[in-house]
């Protein structure tokens, strides 16, 4: 007869202590009393976002151009426009006021302009990029040329703004003083030279569509839904996504600041516009699955865009974390642009925490402002 095992200790109770026991759960009571107050309080204006003043300066179409009301003595630098992706909101660079790269930009004296792509319908359904960087992009940056005087400006791209920038300092290099790239992907296939557990899986799903699937996703709604991208982002971090309502909202219910930070923070994430068919076949296609830019064989209006034609001083921010955008995807623009005058800048946190985490966006703006200071 084969040899059993022995059979195994049972495992111990854990001791129970009733007297903790109900203080813990009228903790808990007091808590969620707190907390129904809080939400009963709370009125639109408390969770307000980005509410650094701005002035509108110019507009075409569905897109619109701010100028920021200075709040320091300007330190005579080119202005920096500020370009955030399609698939999220530039709110996220001024999201409340002491967790603000936009504010902390302009108290180190920036002149300030940011473009707000707005809400594309279906009637944008044929809009490009080749449109958002050949047209709208080129218009925001003469227009800021036009009323500084100046022939060249500072680019500050962020995410896939950062690949329009990028895009636009390639095409355009006589036009751009510096470039400022903070977690922007250049090569799409570099999450596959890194094993960090949890990264890179929007490039692996992307890459495990066909391009057949890619135009009926599209096709489907003429436009990449914000809402079915919000979802893939959740599922990217399922245990964060399944908690966030229950335990992080349950830690913040007794402390009305980090109650607000937290709805602020929600409402970023619930304003997700729908991104432009065609534009987001390209995003889709030509850049996640066929890793054009990196390759410069990526084309916008007939013309190639060329990363050694980038000329312009490159600083290159990315979060040492960032499951979205992986390290590796930022780092590999370093040996493909036409300048020496290139500086990366790893920061602690991850994707968005680089922008509204206490430590790396003190580090932001500081690092940004002494950067461009250094090539005003």
């Amino acid at each position: 007869m084969a040899d059993q095992e022995a059979p195994k200790a049972p495992v111990p109770p854990l001791p129970l202590n009733p007297a903790e026991m109900l203080a813990e759960v009228a903790d808990l009571g007091r808590r969620i009393s707190a907390g129904a107050k809080l939400f009963s309080d709370v009125r639109d204006a408390d969770v307000q976002i980005a509410t650094t003043p701005k002035d509108l300066v110019w507009s075409q179409d569905k897109v619109s151009l701010y100028r920021y009301r200075p709040l320091a003595e300007s330190k005579g630098l080119p202005p920096v426009l500020i370009v955030y992706g399609l698939i999220g909101r530039y709110t996220m660079a001024d999201l409340q006021e002491d967790r603000s790269l936009v504010r902390n930009l302009l108290n180190l004296g920036l002149d300030l302009y940011v473009v707000d792509w707005g809400n594309p319908g279906r009637a944008d359904r044929y809009v490009t990029i080749d449109d958002y960087v050949d047209d709208y992009l080129a218009e925001c940056v003469a227009f800021i040329g036009a009323a500084a005087g100046r022939e060249t400006i500072n680019l500050l791209g962020i995410c896939e703004g950062g690949v329009f920038t990028t895009c636009y300092a390639a095409l355009y290099p006589e036009r751009v003083n510096a470039m400022v790239l903070t977690i922007t992907p250049i090569d799409f296939h570099a999450d596959t030279r890194e094993t960090r557990a949890g990264h890179g899986f929007i490039n692996v799903w992307t890459r495990s569509l066909s391009p057949e699937d890619v135009d009926r996703l599209i096709d489907a709604q003429g436009s990449l839904p914000g809402a079915f991208m919000g979802s893939v982002f959740s599922m990217m971090t399922p245990m964060r996504t399944m908690t966030k309502y229950n335990l992080d909202l349950l830690d913040a219910l007794d402390d009305k600041k980090k109650f607000l930070n937290f709805l602020r923070m929600e409402k970023w994430i619930a304003d997700r516009p729908d991104h432009p068919g065609e534009a987001a076949k390209q995003w889709l296609k030509d850049l996640y699955q066929d890793n054009k830019l990196v390759q410069s064989t990526f084309v916008l209006g007939g013309r190639t865009v060329d990363l050694k034609r980038i000329a312009c001083p490159v600083l290159n921010v990315f979060a040492q974390d960032d499951h979205i955008i992986p390290p590796a995807t930022s780092q590999a623009l370093k040996d493909k642009i036409g300048t020496d005058d290139y500086t990366e800048l790893g920061l602690p946190g991850g994707h968005v925490g680089v922008f509204v985490g206490g430590k790396a966006q003190k580090l932001l703006g500081s690092g940004i402002a002494d950067w461009l200071g250094a090539r005003g």
